[in-house]
């Protein structure tokens, strides 16, 4: 990430600030790893650690109904259930020891405010739009952004519809943009599929100097507490650094292509730790004159693979529809389906947008996931006439 600087700030760092009527500001360092990790500073009106109750703490643990899995699995995410409530709209489908991740269809903006004290979070707009609004400042979203939180932040989302559909990912390590794409100094290097003009930060609001009773409910190992603070979070008159939320629409992916079908590493977009997350795009194919733009077949032996459509159609696939997730575990042989290879072949670009996670450890399945699982999946690369009528529907 690079530096950012907005609003008022003292010319040295943990020296006395007023405001014009003379009152301290008070300072926040906000950061990760210790006093290691990237990190922001924080000028409050009031002292940030007002604290007046803490409720009793909610278990929000995924109930786990496959610990151990072998078998290739779509879900349905169209038949996830819809809830009023952004937190208990959250569904998570897929977990492991570094990340969950899954569906949510709020249809109310929050009249409360949220902090992740344990998870960085990834949240894709499927559907919707509205304000992310944080004690650094406001983020608009729209279709096809991610919004990268991290853990700590303060936060409210605002809908601007009541149909809303985000892909959730919560990380237990930081997610970054790859190293790879990086020199030695951060800067994302010329060969990088986006650049910094294409990450969007928060614009800082004038502060909110208010006090009272504010619902801050705060989620830390799967458990959520309600904590009343005295003030407003939102009292920032202003901070800088390297540590904020920010935004990056999938379509400002630019593809890298060639001569030859590119592996999946090639639509990498952010990391963390023993996981990836890339962006399938809209692009041109592969230009040799005898390529075949469809996957090879191919068994990732040391990570799972999770594919979530959102756009266009998926050309290796024969009867997927927007919302759908599919795994491929571990060491399990996966492909084209039946005649997609075929059809792939002259073909000039495809129109697709997905979001895959790689997870280097197995994923366990949710009893959120089997209700909306499709079993005819496993067996949907045989040569039947149910999978041959899907192969000439699509043709």
């Amino acid at each position: 990430m690079h530096y950012i600087k907005q609003g008022q700030t003292p010319p040295k760092r943990h020296t006395v600030f007023k405001s014009p009527a003379d009152a301290f500001y008070y300072e926040q360092l906000f950061g990760t790893e210790g006093f290691h990790g990237i990190s922001s500073l924080l000028y409050h009106v009031h002292r940030p650690t007002q604290i007046k109750q803490i409720g009793e703490p909610r278990d929000v643990s995924p109930k786990i109904a496959v610990e151990k899995n072998v078998t290739p699995r779509m879900f349905k995410g169209m038949n996830v259930t819809a809830e009023n409530d952004f937190l208990e709209s959250r569904k998570f489908l897929m977990v492991n020891d570094d990340l969950k991740m899954g569906l949510a269809k709020p249809r109310e903006s929050m009249d409360y405010f949220y902090k992740n004290a344990h998870c960085d979070e990834l949240l894709y707009i499927h559907e919707g739009s509205g304000i992310l609004k944080t004690f650094l400042g406001d983020l608009p979203f729209e279709f096809g952004d991610y919004l990268i939180i991290p853990r700590g932040t303060i936060y409210q989302i605002e809908f601007s519809t009541s149909s809303n559909v985000l892909f959730v990912l919560e990380s237990n390590s930081p997610i970054t943009t790859p190293s790879r794409y990086r020199n030695e100094f951060g800067q994302l290097l010329e060969h990088s599929p986006f650049c910094e003009r294409d990450i969007m930060t928060p614009q800082l609001n004038p502060p909110i100097d208010e006090k009272g009773d504010f619902l801050i409910k705060v989620k830390k190992q799967d458990l959520i507490w309600d904590f009343t603070y005295a003030t407003h979070p939102f009292d920032v008159v202003g901070w800088d650094g390297f540590f904020y939320p920010y935004k990056f629409n999938i379509k400002n992916f630019e593809p890298i292509t060639g001569r030859l079908h590119q592996p999946p590493p090639v639509h990498q977009n952010f990391q963390a730790h023993n996981f990836v997350v890339c962006s399938f795009v809209a692009r041109l194919y592969d230009y040799h004159p005898l390529s075949i733009p469809a996957p090879y077949n191919h068994s990732n032996i040391d990570s799972d693979e999770v594919l979530f459509y959102t756009e266009g159609d998926f050309m290796s696939r024969n009867h997927i529809d927007l919302m759908d997730f599919t795994l491929h575990p571990g060491g399990i042989v996966h492909g084209p389906h039946p005649g997609a290879m075929e059809r792939s072949i002259g073909k000039k670009s495809t129109d697709e947008f997905a979001v895959m996670v790689d997870p280097f450890r197995p994923l366990k399945l949710t009893e959120e996931a089997l209700k909306i699982e499709d079993p005819s999946y496993m067996t949907s690369w045989l040569d039947t006439p149910e999978n041959d009528l899907q192969d000439r529907l699509m043709e």
